[in-house]
């Protein structure tokens, strides 16, 4: 649960960031969360989730 609120908070920042800039459009934000909608009530989502935590655990295990 905890790394699922980190990604959200992160792409959230990253959306916000985007915005102010001008290089993400609201409409395009809105298509891309459209998207992760869609995808977490497909079949990919478990698939998905594990690459993420994956991703995480090896982002985790490395000490500088």
């Amino acid at each position: 649960m905890a790394i699922s609120i980190s990604v959200v908070l992160l792409l959230l920042v990253l959306a916000v960031i985007f915005v102010r800039n001008g290089a993400l459009k609201v409409s395009h934000g809105l298509v891309c969360m459209l998207l992760g909608f869609y995808l977490a009530s497909t079949s990919m989502a478990p698939t998905i989730h594990s690459g993420l935590t994956a991703t995480a655990d090896l982002v985790s295990s490395l000490r500088p």
